[in-house]
């Protein structure tokens, strides 16, 4: 429960900070993310191309375990 109101508090800290009549970060939480999102992208293609290996890994030992089982 504590979890639950601590981060509703946070969520309505980060509204307020952003609105105009708050704090008025607006400009620089738009600065922030566009100099994020080239990063976060290249974060999530590296995770793309670790899964994407890990499937096709997944999916060569599928086969070789398959194998031996058809010959039984």
């Amino acid at each position: 429960m504590k979890a639950l109101f601590l981060g509703l508090v946070f969520i309505l800290a980060a509204v307020v900070a952003v609105i105009p009549a708050g704090l008025g970060w607006w400009i620089d939480v738009l600065a922030f993310l566009r100099g994020a999102a080239p990063v976060i992208a290249a974060l999530i293609g590296i995770i793309a191309v670790f899964i994407g290996i890990a499937d096709i890994k997944d999916r060569a030992e599928a086969k070789k375990e398959e194998k031996p089982g058809e010959k039984s």
